[in-house]
């Protein structure tokens, strides 16, 4: 397959080429699988359509990573959607791991941990940087996670057809960015309606499965949460909206509920030992908070709940 740039390969030492990644990618480690300090690579940068764009060329290097650490020090505000040009590539996000060779193309999702490597074989890559507020906006959940677009898929073919073109020059630019959109949307749309990203799971449905399966656990509040989901309480807060609460209003609802349920499953709640238990093993640390709350929410003590018929 036709090569989409000219690959540079210059040796630079290694802190030198990891800051050049850092400048134009974000928060990534470069580790070198040889131990002289030195590498051979280069990461040059071009705007194309509608999008700032790297080439990124590595030589005898190990691995790229990017992990929890470096996540939260810079939470990333792109997708990459990483061309193989040139020698191979082993790219792990989201427990997928894809192999890729000239041609293949994955969507990174810069808010989750990946890794990528190389075997100390030279490799050269075009990085496109795809504003992930408006991607998530415009296509939703499904282009998150890091996503392989397979080569068998005509989509593939025509969003290749769009990148050279890109490439190769200014001349309507602007088009044919918008262009690429539609055709990368087209492949996520099919790609969900074929069951690989079902259109129900959304983040809130994702916070809600969350809350039901964490929501016992005390140390489980909004910030956790929000961290689980790789989004800002800010915005996870926006997605609770519809319902008419906050995700600190629906954990302690499922807290209560839990609580309420174990309350009526029992012959005898008359004991405050008990109910004490039932509390902390439903979430909550403050008795005094619980037994307020459950009377709010249900118009009565916990110790005069009976055993529910």
């Amino acid at each position: 397959m036709q090569s989409l740039v000219a690959p540079v390969h210059m040796p630079v030492p290694v802190e030198v080429l990891e800051a050049q990644i850092r400048r134009v990618c974000g928060a990534f480690t470069l580790e070198p699988s040889r131990s002289s300090g030195v590498v051979a690579g280069d990461v040059a940068t071009r705007r194309i359509g509608l999008f700032e764009t790297a080439i990124v060329g590595l030589d005898a290097s190990d691995h790229v990573e990017r992990g929890n650490r470096a996540i939260r020090q810079d939470p990333g505000e792109h997708f990459f959607l990483l061309i193989q040009d040139v020698g191979h590539c082993r790219v792990e996000q989201n427990d997928r791991v894809a192999e890729l060779a000239p041609g293949d193309m994955f969507l990174v999702d810069s808010v989750r941990p990946s890794r990528f490597s190389y075997g100390g074989t030279r490799s050269s890559q075009v990085s496109i940087h795809l504003p992930r507020l408006e991607m998530v906006h415009r296509f939703g959940q499904t282009c998150t996670g890091g996503i392989s677009i397979s080569r068998s898929d005509p989509l593939w073919l025509a969003m290749r057809a769009v990148v050279t073109k890109m490439l190769d020059g200014p001349a309507a630019q602007p088009q044919l960015g918008e262009a690429f959109l539609c055709l990368l949307g087209a492949y996520l749309q099919a790609s969900r309606n074929g069951g690989s990203h079902p259109a129900a799971e959304t983040l809130l449905s994702r916070a809600l499965a969350l809350i039901d399966r964490y929501g016992a656990d005390p140390a489980f509040g909004p910030r956790e949460l929000a961290s689980r989901l790789n989004v800002s309480e800010r915005m996870l807060q926006r997605h609770f909206r519809p319902l008419g609460e906050t995700p600190n209003h629906r954990l302690l609802n499922r807290r209560l509920e839990i609580a309420h349920s174990r309350l009526c499953a029992r012959a005898d709640v008359a004991a405050s030992d008990g109910i004490t238990a039932i509390a902390y093993d439903a979430g909550f640390n403050d008795l005094s908070y619980f037994y307020r709350e459950f009377r709010k929410k249900y118009g009565t003590t916990p110790g005069a709940v009976g055993k529910c018929h």
